[in-house]
Parts: C-alpha cells; sequence; structure tokens
C-alpha cells in the first residue's frame, strides 16, 4: 500500500495531458461484449477502473489486451459466466455489465457494485428498464440475477435522470427486438461516447445527447475501432489547480465545450481562463478570489464530480461561497479533512459553507472515494510544508500518471510506501 506526499507552495508552470474519459472506459469495455468480432478502443486511460475491467472481460471468455493505451478485445468466445463476487465489487461501473450480458446472452448474474461509497445510489431505473423489455431481475445473495426468453423494445420513461441507467438501458436494448425509447434521458458527453461505438458496431441509435433517444434493435453487432473522448473531469481537476498555484498552465487533449460549466464559474472568480480548440490555458491573477455559489447539476450543469476540488479552490476565494451538491447530497467526506488543513467550511445539510480566504496547512489526511482525494491533492499543491495522503487506491481509479502529470508542471509530488506505523497513527488521529 502507497500513500501520496506534496510539499505545497510551488507555481505550476507548463503543460499537462489529458487522458481519456474515466466515464466513458467503464461503460465502453463492457459494450465490446456485444460484438462479434475485435473491438479496439484508443486513447484509454491506464487506471485501475479499466485493469479490473478488462480482467472481468477475460474472465467470462474474452481474449483482451492492453497496452500503451490501446485496448483490443476479441468478445468471439466469452460465455455467459456469473459474476457474483471478486472484481466485479470494487467499481461500481460494474453495472455496466449487466446490461452488455443481457443484451448479447439474454442473461446475466452481476454482484451489486463497489466503488466509491457517496451515499445511496440505486440502481432501480436500471431495473425498471431491464424489465420493461422483458427480462426477470431478482436479488439473490447479494448478487443481481437477470434472465429474459427474448428482449423487446420498449418505451422507458427514467423517473431521474441516470447516467448510469440511460447507458445500461442502451447495451440491453440495441439487440433487442423492436424500437426501444428513452425518455427523460441523461445527456452528458459519454453516452454520446458510447452511443458513438455501439453505433460503429452497427446499432442504430438516435438522439444521443438530447433527453430522448431511440434504438432500433439490429441482428449483431460487429468489431470497430473507437477514439474515447478525453476526460473532462480530469481536465476540470487541472484547471482548478492552475487556478490555485498556476503562472501559466496548457491543458492538452481537452474538449471545451465539456468543461463549460466550470469555465464559467473559474472566470466569474477572476480566474483568466483562454479557450482554444483543444486547449485551456489558465493565467494567475492576483488574490484572492472573488466568492461565488455552486450548485450542482446534471450536464451541462457543473458536474458533482467537480465539486470537491472547487471546494478547496474556495477557501482562497473572499468572503462565504456555498456549494450545494443536488445528485449526491453525502458528498462531503472530503470536508473533515480539510479542516485537518486549515480550512473553515461547515456542512449544513446538501451544502457546505466555505470561509475565506484562509490559508492551508500540511497534514495527514485521507482519501475517503476518487473525487475527495482529487481535492486533497489540489489542497495539498496549495499547502503550506508537506500533505500525506492515505486511500490512494482511490485516486487510482480515476487518475492516469497522476505524479507525472503534476511532477511534469512543477509540482513536488512523490509516492512512498505506508509502513504499519503510519497506518496506526494515521487511524488514532481520525479517531480524534
Amino acid at each position: 500500500m502507497e500513500k501520496l506526499l506534496i510539499e505545497g507552495g510551488h507555481r505550476l508552470r507548463g503543460k499537462i495531458q489529458v487522458s481519456g474519459a474515466k466515464n466513458s472506459a467503464v461503460a465502453l469495455i463492457p459494450a465490446t461484449i456485444l460484438a462479434d468480432s475485435t473491438v479496439t478502443i484508443d486513447q484509454l486511460p491506464d487506471i485501475s477502473d479499466v485493469r479490473n475491467l478488462c480482467e472481468l472481460l477475460e474472465e467470462i471468455g474474452g481474449d483482451v489486451t492492453f497496452e500503451n493505451q490501446v485496448l483490443t478485445v476479441d468478445p468471439s468466445k466469452m460465455v455467459p459466466m456469473p459474476l457474483p463476487n471478486g472484481r466485479v465489487k470494487k467499481l461500481r461501473a460494474s453495472y455496466y455489465l449487466m446490461g452488455a450480458m443481457l443484451g448479447r446472452f439474454k442473461k446475466a448474474v452481476v454482484g451489486l457494485p463497489g466503488g466509491c461509497n457517496l451515499g445511496p445510489r440505486p440502481i432501480d431505473q436500471h431495473i425498471k428498464g431491464f424489465e420493461a423489455m422483458g427480462a426477470k431481475v431478482t436479488n439473490e445473495q447479494g448478487a443481481i440475477y437477470l434472465r429474459a426468453e427474448e428482449l423487446k423494445g420498449a418505451r422507458i420513461y427514467l423517473d431521474v435522470v441516470s447516467v448510469g441507467a440511460t447507458i445500461n438501458i442502451m447495451l440491453a436494448a440495441v439487440l433487442a427486438k423492436g424500437q426501444t425509447i428513452i425518455e427523460n434521458a441523461a445527456k452528458e458527453p459519454e453516452i454520446i461516447d458510447v452511443a458513438t461505438l455501439l453505433t460503429s458496431m452497427g446499432a442504430k441509435i438516435k438522439g444521443a445527447g438530447t433527453d430522448v433517444i431511440r434504438i432500433d434493435g439490429v441482428e449483431a453487432l460487429h468489431g470497430c475501432r473507437h477514439v474515447i473522448i478525453p476526460d473532462r473531469i480530469e481536465a476540470g481537476t487541472y484547471m482548478i489547480m492552475a487556478a490555485a498555484m498556476g503562472e501559466h498552465v496548457v491543458i492538452d487533449n481537452v474538449i471545451p465545450q465539456h468543461v463549460e460549466s466550470l469555465t464559467a464559474k473559474l472566470r466569474e472568480m477572476g480566474v483568466v481562463v483562454n479557450v482554444y480548440d483543444d486547449q485551456i490555458e489558465i493565467s494567475r491573477e492576483a488574490l484572492p478570489f472573488k466568492k461565488v455559489d455552486v450548485k450542482t447539476l446534471v450536464y451541462p450543469g457543473f458536474p458533482t464530480d467537480l465539486q470537491q476540488p472547487f471546494t478547496v479552490l474556495l477557501t482562497q476565494a473572499k468572503g462565504s461561497s456555498i456549494v450545494t451538491d443536488t445528485i449526491y447530497g453525502a458528498r462531503f467526506k472530503h470536508i473533515d479533512e480539510l479542516r485537518r488543513m486549515g480550512a473553515e467550511v461547515k456542512v449544513e445539510g446538501s451544502s457546505a459553507i466555505v470561509e475565506g480566504p484562509t490559508p492551508l496547512q500540511g497534514a495527514r489526511v485521507k482519501a475517503s472515494e476518487l473525487r475527495a482525494g482529487a481535492a486533497l491533492v489540489v489542497a495539498g499543491t496549495m499547502a503550506t510544508g508537506i500533505t500525506e495522503i492515505t486511500g490512494i487506491e482511490h485516486i487510482d481509479r480515476g487518475y492516469s500518471q497522476l505524479v507525472e502529470k503534476l511532477s511534469g508542471i512543477g509540482a513536488k509530488i512523490w509516492r512512498e510506501d505506508v509502513l504499519m506505523d503510519d497506518e496506526e497513527t494515521l487511524s488514532a488521529d481520525h479517531l480524534q
């Protein structure tokens, strides 16, 4: 087990490269199950979620290679082997295996997903969609069992806008008989990315990126080659870090439209943001920043996945800023850790009130989940002294080559092994 150490206070300058989108990758990889020949996906991020999904595909008989950000999957010998435990428990997006395996084999057994603990994130909308298409779904001993004689197109209205349910229903519907219509569908760029892959495989999908998606089932899907979109959350994390500590930072391989809500908030705070075709340039202005209020919303609103890193930046804004998370109201586990570093933040319901500007001090902190970990990395670059972050397996789920990328623009960041004494001390600290 490792920990991350950051010596704060160093100015950042230069160019940083954004990897492929984690939230696309975890859906694109299960989608390869639906093909009858080899699928190649380029520019995949080298993160633990991707490697876990690759190994799950191998478990069900897939021939998988992943080298130099290129994934090749031959799904022709896959079988509907049950996946009740093991790696399925390590990542939230393992639920996409349900839609893909149900679509191809008309049956699946998949353990209830793991990943970040962000409070209740039920998969009832996924199940509602599967049942509407004719599947029988039961929960037996902590695993979801899905069975169907055949899948038939259906009209499905999502009670809440859900990226996961939208994609999972798409995966099940592309090989179903007849037309499936998803109403109140999510509009995130990752949904368009998955629809683009499926279309290249021979699926008939219209309306991806709007709130109504129409899918006409086809007899079979074939292999293809696909390039994943850049990761808008990784790009946003670096934009926030550049605003806090950058002198002149260029974020490369980004689709500016995907981060417009963040760009608008940074400019509102007084950050200079210049936007180009596939790059965003951020220059530092004199502190303190202007205070802003932020409310997370479904795309194209402000992303919940950037709420935590952005909260850190608001500690340097003058006055009281309010951050409200309408997606995951319990997503404030990073606040206690930020208080250890000197932040003045209090949580009231689904909002955090941030007082600033307050200097941050290096401390021993623990990442409770992926984006909370990213927030602590941002805080570490801003703080005086050295910040030690444990629980970095969460960060490794979503940020490829983080140490190398940040070191390349001037951050002082490195990994060390966690000794037993470190773990005991940290646990004692967190009990106080």
